[in-house]
């Protein structure tokens, strides 16, 4: 069957479409064939691909052929068997009759004869060619189509159609459409059926010896160019997929030696997308096909089939993938191929690739990620031409030319030398060339990167190519060359540039014994170029390597396609990178603001990926180029980066060069400053123990760590740092600001600021901004603190603790009265006032006290502090008294008074000029002394805090009472009619009170009994009564029955009661003896006697009263709520009395939630003043509440208590019963 590969490829040059076969039994195709090809291709066809599912195509090719056409006569049985993807998929038999006799005898035996092999797909057109006005013609033209129709058709399958040529066509041609289209998919499923069961069968014996790959490939390519005829591509790529399949399997099959290929001119060239380049007969084996040729061209029918499946994208996916995998077969035998077959093949695949499929390539006809995909793909096709671009870059000599950089460093170190069997030579008269390239490794020298950074250069080659190179010749052993020049290796990779020839053992002019003799460098490059212009075909590709610019341009070229299209992928990170290497050869050019561009883009991918040791490679000619444009900002910017990598990317001298730039800009005078951000470089954080704690409104001192990266000390001139709440996102940010210049160590740095009052919150640390001398800069990364060994740890992690804590408005010291009790009135006590500091220090605090009226203080007694002790023992402060003195109403608390409580004892008089007066003991409610009228008022204002910006004022109230209240009754009438007036004196302090003396003065009508001189009948001195207590003293007086006139006219209308008297108590509880008695203590004790008097009024007592008050009975019924009902009372009078006149004033009073009053409250009612006279006083009245409540009550305003009987009249509580239930709250059964 391998005889057959000529003949099989020249009839599929020759057959592209579906051929339908043209009976023309009755010569009607010269007629028809107009209308027939014009329908040409068929716009709708249903096909059944290999596993039987209907398809849609559109726009079947096909072509109309007689089948007395030579193309379908003179074929073998054998050929049409093997070839029947061109046989006739359709045969379409045109007759014409218009006799039904000559149908019958001649038309329809001749159709028997042509329709009978069962293997062909047929139907017949029967064209009418009677005229429309012969209806005669028309009718028996009908008659035959009948007849035709009987014959010929049947119930499962129409074989017949009908073309009026004169008449209308009436949907001829669709129905012939779907005929041919029905005939082709019939024809189509019994071939497929027949080339799969002898693909079977050639498979069964895959792996006999008589098995032939080439029989195989004839069957298996026949069915996948039928199936591509019949535009169904799908299965004809899946044939394709296993035909490479089915070859790599033979290919690896061990044992066998086959012929690789790629040996003949052009081969250099892929041929990717080109099937037709070499014809298979060409590199055609005794049973298979070269590798080299046949996997090209099995790719290039799959590509063919993707570009008209629209899917360029998969193309580029599967060409990488077939290119990675078809170099490993090159690397295989890459011993016996020209010299660098390889990597010209892969770059001419490379950009074959990239090109065709973006010739087919629509943007936006495809998903967003598939779409990435793609560009991805061809970023990758690009990157893998540009490498091996490179590498052949290296071979001719243009190696000092190729940015040594990360990048170009990983993709050549790892790509390895070319490997021929032996390393072509030096052609002999190559020796101008050698020279030349001598002369050019030799004027090569190497940049040097600013700021004077020395680095050893990235290495662009796996190992050394002298030695690669000498080690392939013939005539030396790798042993010996690895002895010959490992020193000169070394040189030329640290130096980064080539020694001159030595000329002491040959010449450059002299090749003849270069064989026996290791070649040098610049022998080596010539050696390379020769060999490699005889394996280049291509000009274009050549051309590239004709000189240093044409390199160079090439280069910029792949790199540019490169970045375009990872920058459009997923992988822009690629791009960027790769824009490295572009602005690399911008700077060369001396095209600063492309390269400036590229490498911030570069920068900025290497600083947010963290990769300090890339940005370091890059940085320095970033602010290199940045320099030359006079970009003093980014410059700058640069050299702040370049510091903030880190420290032992760089040496401390380069280090230290980065600062000086800084500095040297910071000090000039710049045309455009700008902000500088330090954030990398300079840091901060709060002190790690706990947050400063102040109150609202105080000052403070905040320490502040700052770690600095600078490499020498640098001065700021200014320094201010951010507050920022927590709490109240609209207080805003605060700044708080060093007050002279800070010099900043390297590592560790602790400031301190002064802090003015901020309001309530909790903060944290926020921007640090400052100068370096005309430079702003800030920073807005956080430290965290740290252990003092560890200056070199930063961290950059916000912190989330606050750095200050404001506490609310809250008490920072209290003011109180040290004794609640009363003290003496008229007298020195000592007022005692509690200072209490609550969690603040009141160091340097001053008080200033200010009394009220009826209050001094006497300053000629000093002030006295002493620890606050609430149990009073005093051995807990003698230690700590102090004697202050009041300047201007202010004193200065003691220091060590600051955070303890303390009292502060102030000597005061509380003056009072009125004299007191007792109440009479029988009163239902004495008048006694108002409280309010022995309070006196100390106005308390205490300046404490730092610069004394805290105030705490406060005014308390101190009670000042008299010793005793006095009230009087008399006890008993004697039978001379003397009187016994008991006094009784009523304690009102906290003190034990000795009474020494006593004596009244009579008040005008009353005179002394017994005695002159107004003592009390009982000698009981010394009385002491003790606190809160009650003590009784009796006098005995009588009415003065006769005034005289000198009397009447120093009338006293008040008794007066004198005592004299000693005070025994404690000045923390409360009166206590004055200050005055008790500091002198050699006076006599008469002397330290205090004096109280009071003012008493004498009454003769009511014995018999003149008015009885009855409560009349209430309603027997009871009383119930909101029924009205009188209450009355009964008024006699029982004896005449002066004072009274014949009216009587009544008032009636009673609860406003229990009663409602109907009639008048208060009045006057005639009462007679016949002793036994009588009234009656009534008021209507509403009970509101249920339960015993007290009644109303009826009082007698003018009169007193003490002349009433029965007071009060009337029950203390009477029943009210609820309301009586009402019919409409019932709720019926």
């Amino acid at each position: 069957m391998a005889n057959f590969l000529a003949q099989f490829l020249s009839i599929k040059n020759s057959c592209e479409r579906v051929v339908i076969a043209v009976e023309d039994v009755s010569d009607l195709w010269p007629l028809v064939k107009k209308g027939f090809e014009e329908r040409l291709p068929f716009k709708r066809a249903t096909l059944n691909n290999k596993t039987r599912n209907a398809v849609f195509v559109e726009n079947l090719p096909a072509e109309f052929i007689l089948t007395t056409d030579a193309r379908l006569r003179s074929r073998f049985p054998q050929e049409q068997l093997l070839f029947s993807f061109r046989e006739p998929y359709a045969t379409v038999v045109l007759v014409t009759c218009e006799d039904l006799d000559e149908f019958k005898t001649i038309l329809k035996p001749r159709l028997k004869l042509i329709v009978q092999n069962d293997e062909r797909e047929w139907f017949i057109v029967f064209v009418s060619r009677a005229p429309p006005h012969n209806d005669q013609a028309t009718k028996m033209a009908k008659k035959v189509y009948a007849k035709l129709e009987v014959d010929f058709s049947s119930k499962k399958r129409e074989r017949c159609c009908k073309l009026d040529i004169n008449g209308p066509e009436a949907g001829f041609w669709e129905d012939l459409e779907s005929k041919i289209t029905e005939c082709i998919r019939n024809t189509l499923d019994r071939r497929i059926l027949f080339y799969e069961e002898e693909i079977r069968k050639l498979s069964e014996k895959r792996f006999k010896p008589v098995w032939s790959f080439c029989n195989f490939f004839i069957l298996k390519e026949s069915l996948a160019f039928m199936f591509e005829m019949a535009h169904l591509h799908e299965d004809s790529l899946r044939e394709y997929d296993e035909l490479e399949l089915c070859y790599l399997e033979t290919v690896n099959i061990a044992g066998k030696h086959r012929d690789f290929g790629g040996l003949e001119h052009g081969d250099d060239q892929a041929a990717l997308l080109n099937p037709a380049k070499k014809p298979l007969t060409q590199i055609v084996l005794d049973d298979s096909f070269r590798e080299f040729e046949f996997r090209q061209y099995l790719f290039a029918c799959q590509a063919k089939l993707l570009f008209k499946l629209n899917r360029p994208f998969e193309v580029a996916a599967r060409g990488y993938s077939f290119v990675i995998s078809f170099s490993k077969a090159l690397a295989l035998h890459e011993s016996i191929l020209p010299f660098c077959l390889r990597e010209v093949w892969i770059i001419t695949s490379c950009l074959s690739l990239a090109n065709a499929t973006a010739a087919h390539y629509s943007n936006g006809l495809v998903a967003p990620d598939i779409e990435k995909e793609y560009y991805r793909v061809r970023g990758e096709l690009y990157s893998l031409c540009r490498a091996k671009f490179m590498r052949l870059a290296y071979l001719v000599g243009y190696g000092s030319a190729i940015e040594r950089s990360p990048v170009n460093s990983a993709s050549l170190s790892m790509l390895p030398w070319p490997k021929p069997a032996i390393w072509p030579s030096v052609p002999p008269d190559a020796s101008s060339e050698v020279l030349a390239k001598e002369k050019m490794n030799l004027q090569v020298t190497p940049r040097v990167k600013h700021f004077g950074i020395q680095r050893k250069p990235l290495p662009l080659e796996p190992n050394f190519l002298l030695r690669e190179a000498n080690r392939r010749r013939a005539s030396l052993s790798v042993g010996n060359v690895s002895e010959m020049f490992d020193g000169y290796g070394t040189y030329v990779a640290s130096s980064g540039s080539f020694p001159a020839m030595s000329r002491t053992n040959s010449t450059p002019g002299n090749f003849e014994s270069s064989i026996d003799r290791p070649m040098k460098l610049a022998e080596i490059f010539v050696a390379a170029e020769h060999a490699l212009q005889k394996t280049i075909s291509n000009p274009d590709l050549w051309a590239s390597f004709s000189s240093l610019d044409e390199f160079e341009k090439k280069y910029l070229d792949l790199s540019k396609s490169a970045a375009e299209n990872y920058n459009n992928s997923w992988w822009k990170r690629h791009g960027v990178v790769l824009d490295g290497e572009i602005a690399a050869v911008c700077f060369k050019h001396e095209n600063y603001d492309l390269a400036a561009k590229s490498y911030e883009r570069v920068c900025a991918l290497y600083s947010s990926e963290g990769w300090e040791d890339l940005l370091a490679d890059v940085l320095p000619n970033l602010a290199e180029c940045q320099k030359i444009l006079n970009d003093q900002a980014g410059y700058l910017s640069s050299c702040v980066r370049l510091l903030s990598l880190d420290k032992s990317l760089f040496l401390s001298k380069e280090r230290q060069v980065f600062q000086s730039e800084v500095v040297r800009l910071a000090h000039g005078d710049m045309e455009h400053p700008v902000p500088l951000d330090v954030s990398s470089l300079i840091t901060f954080s709060g002190n790690s123990g706990p947050p400063l704690e102040l109150c609202d409104g105080d000052p403070g001192i905040l320490s502040v760590i700052l770690w600095s990266g600078f490499p020498d000390n640098i001065t700021l001139e200014s320094l201010s740092l951010t507050l920022t709440s927590t709490s109240n996102a609209d207080e805003g940010v605060k700044a708080i600001r060093s007050s002279g210049a800070t010099i900043l160590n390297p590592g560790r740095n602790t400031i301190t600021l002064s802090l003015p009052p901020q309001k309530t919150g909790s903060y944290v640390l926020g921007v640090l901004t400052g100068q370096i001398g005309h430079l702003r800069f800030r920073s807005h990364r956080f430290a965290r603190g740290g252990p003092a060994e560890s200056d070199d740890l930063l961290s950059f992690e916000k912190p989330s603790r606050p750095i200050l804590k404001v506490h609310k408005p809250r008490a920072l010291v209290d003011l109180a009265a040290a004794v609640s009790s009363a003290l003496l009135m008229n007298e020195l006590q000592w007022v005692g006032i509690i200072v209490k500091p609550i969690d603040y220090s009141l160091k340097g605090a001053v008080l200033h006290i200010d009394t009220g009226p009826g209050l001094k203080i006497e300053e000629s007694q000093p002030i006295q502090m002493e620890i606050y002790d609430k149990d009073n023992d005093k051995s807990n402060t003698t230690a700590t008294e102090t004697q202050l003195t009041l300047k201007d109403g202010s004193l200065e608390l003691p220091d060590w008074a600051s955070n303890i409580m303390s009292v502060l004892w102030v000597p005061v008089r509380a003056i009072n000029d009125g004299l007191a007066r007792g109440t009479s003991a029988g009163a239902v409610s004495p008048e006694r002394p108002s409280v309010v009228d022995g309070l006196r008022t100390v106005a308390l204002k205490l300046e404490f805090g730092v610069s004394h910006n805290q105030t705490f004022e406060k005014t308390i109230a101190v009670h000042f009472t008299n010793p005793f209240h006095v009230s009087t009754r008399v006890a008993d009438k004697c039978s001379d009619g003397a009187l016994l007036l008991q006094v009784i004196l009523h304690s009102q302090v906290k003190a034990r009170l000795t009474i020494h003396d006593a004596w009244l003065d009579l008040q005008d009508g009353f005179a002394h009994s017994g005695q002159t001189d107004g003592r009390p009948t009982s000698a009981f001195f010394p009385l002491v009564v003790p606190s809160a207590s009650k003590a009784g003293i009796l006098f005995s007086i009588s009415l003065k029955t006769s005034i005289t006139e000198d009397e009447a006219k120093e009338m006293n209308p008040d008794t007066i009661l004198n005592i004299s008297y000693k005070i025994d108590g404690n000045r923390n509880l409360g009166s206590h003896t004055p200050v005055s008695v008790g500091t002198i203590g050699s006076v006599d004790d008469v002397t330290q006697l205090l004096t109280f008097r009071s003012a008493i009024v004498l009454q003769r007592p009511v014995l018999e009263p003149c008015l009885a008050v009855g409560f009349l009975p209430l309603p027997s019924s009871g009383l119930r709520v909101g029924e009205l009902f009188t209450m009355k009372w009964r008024v006699e009078r029982l004896k005449y009395l002066e004072e009274n006149n014949d009216e009587v004033q009544y008032e009636v009073s009673a609860s406003s939630e229990h009663w409602m009053i109907a009639g008048r409250k208060q009045g006057h009612v005639p009462l007679s003043i016949k002793q036994g006279s009588r009234i009656e006083i009534s008021v209507l009245c509403v009970p509101l509440a249920a339960g015993y409540v007290r009644p109303p009550q009826l009082e007698l305003p003018n009169i007193g208590d003490a002349n009433i009987s029965c007071n009060p009249a009337g029950p203390h509580l009477v029943c009210v019963f609820p309301p009586p239930l009402s019919s409409s709250y019932c709720i019926p059964a």
